[in-house]
Formats: C-alpha cells, structure tokens, sequence
C-alpha cells in the first residue's frame, strides 16, 4: 500500500467502509422487481460511495478550503442515510428494521467525523473567494500574502518507495 492509500487505514474509512458493507447486504435484500426500491437503493449506495470518495479525495488535500467543502459533501451524505430508512418504509421494505444497524453505524461514524474536521490545518488555506470555506477570521476579501502560501512540501508530491 502506497503513501497514497494511507486513508483507507484512518478509522474514519474504516468506518465507511463497515457502513457499506452493511449497506450493501441489506439493499441485497431489495426486490429486483421493485423499480422504486432499487431506485432508493441506488440512493443509499451512491450516498456511501459518495462518502468513501470525499474521504479519499480530502486525504490528499492539504488546503482548509478544499477538505471543509469535502467535509460539508460527506455530513450531507451521512445525513441523507441517518434517513433513508423511512424511504424504505414507506414505500413497502419489508426488513427495514435492519436498517437500525445503519443509524447506530452512522452515529459512531459522526464522532468520528468531528474528530477528523479538527484535525484540519487552518493555517494551510487559500481564500475562498465565494466566502464559504476559510477558515475562521479570514472574510472573502482577505488579501492572502505570499508567504502564507509558502506551507506546501515538495515532497507531497511525490510518492516514496519506502512508504509502502
């Protein structure tokens, strides 16, 4: 496993990664012959695949901006399948009741998540023009100097062979 791949050790991933497989073997239970239900099903998986994606995408992230918004794509996600699950019951699931697995998964994985975001650098930003992700005390209109864009190490750029 390359420097790259780090993140699918974090217990954050871990965690996505329990949830989708949980995810995966209760929308197994889905009717083929049920259109809507497999519409809601691909919901459900694109919310988790959509999870696993921003987590793998901030990781190689440095700069505040990029992983907050990251960060805002992967609460909307989770809080679309702390939900789904009345969907599902509303439209005839008959073993929704497992998706109770999911919620409590889901609970675990927002403390992991707050955990995550905290450990974000706010020194490593660019402005965010459109004012949405700086970091706190720095409006749209902050004219960033030089210098505090010099926190970029050449290195992460590059993979070493010895971090396998």
């Amino acid at each position: 496993m390359n420097r790259m791949d780090n993140y699918r050790k974090s217990p954050i991933f871990q965690k996505s990664e329990e949830i989708f497989q949980t995810l995966r073997t209760i929308t197994s239970l889905i009717p083929e012959d049920d259109e809507i239900l497999q519409d809601i099903k691909q919901q459900i998986m694109g919310n988790i695949m959509m999870i696993q994606a921003k987590l793998a995408g901030s990781h190689g992230a440095q700069l505040w901006d990029i992983r907050m918004e990251n960060a805002a794509i992967i609460r909307k996600n989770a809080r679309e399948l702390m939900i789904q699950n009345h969907t599902l019951k509303a439209f005839g699931f008959r073993d929704v009741k497992y998706y109770d697995i999911v919620r409590e998964q889901l609970e675990e994985f927002r403390l992991l998540f707050r955990e995550w975001v905290a450990g974000f650098d706010p020194k490593k930003y660019i402005v965010d023009e459109w004012g949405l992700f700086n970091p706190p005390g720095i409006s749209q209109d902050y004219e960033q100097r030089s210098d505090e864009l010099d926190f970029l190490d050449e290195d992460d750029f590059y993979e070493d062979e010895n971090d396998d």
